[in-house]
């Protein structure tokens, strides 16, 4: 039997909050769905962290910056990249696909740019979101989460002991190589952004660039056997994950070596468990002298930076490429529980208390992001507009569950299991969620989110 959640509203109005990747995908399907979808941005332009910001830092993304999937598995199924595209575009080309994208499907005219959401709340009647943006609140039939995980840089926190006298700054206002010039550089980290930063510095700056890190990681190349790296392991994407790990380890093995052969720690759990970083350029650098690693951070000493291992380095710029915390600001926590990092949903996209509030792109993928949304959109305008109906709560709640123990196994539970996703595993898991949801609405089971009759395509407002 079908268990309804209806509104009031008249028309079916859904605020999608962020013009990213995923805010694009999401007003786009929900668009074509026949809801009317309104989006907000408070940047000038869509494209979210791909476009650099030299002068604002709103964005995280520098001038080395590009993709570190290759482009045929990062690539919209309904808008491909141009195939004379290198493998591996720049910052710079990937904004300027995403604005190809909003113009092509019309989302200009759907979105409010340089309008920033403050609050997102029920309605005190139970009927609907009030939206807060600029002053200005307006109710929503449903609210999708799109705004990203990549704007609220993380320090360390308790900082170090001791005090230091160089500079210090985090890897989200990093721009270009020209602030390395003679400097004495430090880069806490090692991930994607951590090692480019230490490439990129490891060209200008005084001595080898120190590169810390308290923990291992696989360093994969672009490039396995002649083929994008990424490529390789998706052809694989048909076995149990055990077994990829398992193939996948010993092509890197032959392809480049153990990390520690560089110089770097064992990585404390396999491949495809943690999260790899991929460069071409750092074991390079490593090999030649340019980059060195050093353990974590004992504690600083003036202009003096003493490791673990008791070493000392003399430094005058420490670059914290210690990532980000995962913030909705807009949220408060009775929808966010202890915070978006350990929240609950319905494979990765539906409130277990309210599937009116969606998220899109709140996960941490082993690969690309794009089909991950554009899936995830295609999901929430299936269950938004009536086309397809979820289960019951209780057995939403218990595939979020199973998730949950599944990737806590899998990538432990110190690492944001609740937001990891296997790419290839979820994208057909998603297609599997897709038709069943939408067999379930026709055979009158299931939860069917109604929030309102959706508009014929191409009807005026």
């Amino acid at each position: 039997m079908t268990q309804d959640i209806p509104s009031a509203a008249r028309t079916c109005r859904v605020a999608v909050v962020g013009a990213g990747a995923a805010g694009l995908t999401a007003v786009k399907e929900l668009t074509e769905a026949g809801l009317e979808a309104v989006g907000f941005e408070r940047r000038e332009r869509p494209g979210g962290l791909w476009v650099r910001d030299p002068e604002g830092n709103a964005s995280p993304a520098y001038a080395s910056l590009h993709l570190n999937t290759s482009r045929g598995r990062t690539e919209f199924a309904a808008h491909p990249m141009p195939a004379d595209w290198p493998d591996y575009p720049s910052a710079d080309l990937v904004a300027g696909y995403l604005d190809d994208y909003a113009r092509r499907f019309g989302l200009y005219d759907r979105i409010r740019f340089g309008v920033e959401v403050t609050r997102v709340e029920r309605g005190q009647d139970g009927d609907g979101w009030l939206v807060t943006a600029d002053g200005g609140t307006e109710r929503f039939d449903a609210v999708v989460v799109a705004n990203g995980h990549h704007h609220d840089p993380r320090w360390p926190d308790p900082a170090y002991p001791g005090d230091f006298t160089g500079e210090q700054m985090h890897a989200h206002d990093y721009q270009d190589a020209d602030t390395f010039d003679g400097r004495r550089v430090l880069v806490v980290g090692l991930g994607n952004s951590a090692v480019d930063i230490a490439v990129d510095a490891s060209h200008r700056a005084e001595g080898p660039v120190l590169l810390s890190s308290r923990r291992g990681a696989y360093v994969i190349p672009k490039y396995l056997f002649g083929r994008p790296a990424d490529a390789t392991n998706g052809a694989l994407s048909g076995l149990p994950w055990r077994l990829r790990q398992r193939i996948s380890e010993a092509a890197l093995r032959l392809a480049v070596g153990r990390p520690e052969a560089y110089g770097l720690p064992k990585p404390d759990r396999g491949l495809l468990e943690s999260h790899p970083t991929v460069s071409d350029t750092l074991l390079h650098r490593l090999t030649h002298g340019e980059v060195a690693h050093r353990p974590g951070i004992a504690r600083f000493d003036g202009d003096q930076v003493v490791f673990t291992d008791g070493r000392r380095d003399t430094v005058d710029l420490v670059v914290w490429a210690t990532g980000y915390r995962v913030t909705v600001p807009f949220l408060d926590d009775r929808w966010l529980g202890t915070g978006p990092e350990e929240l609950l949903l319905h494979h990765r996209v539906f409130h277990l208390d309210d599937p009116t509030l969606c998220f899109v792109g709140l996960m941490q993928s082993t690969g690309a992001a794009f089909p991950v949304v554009e899936a995830q959109s295609r999901l929430v305008a299936d269950v938004l507009s009536g086309r397809a109906c979820l289960p019951t709560p209780g057995e939403q709640r218990a595939d979020a569950e199973r998730a949950l123990r599944a990737s806590t196994e899998r990538w432990g539970g110190d690492r944001r299991p609740a937001m990891r996703i296997d790419f290839d595993g979820y994208l057909a898991e998603t297609a599997a969620v897709r038709r069943a949801a939408v067999d379930r609405a026709r055979a009158g089971q299931g939860v069917r989110v109604r929030v309102a009759a959706p508009r014929t395509i191409g009807e005026e407002r």
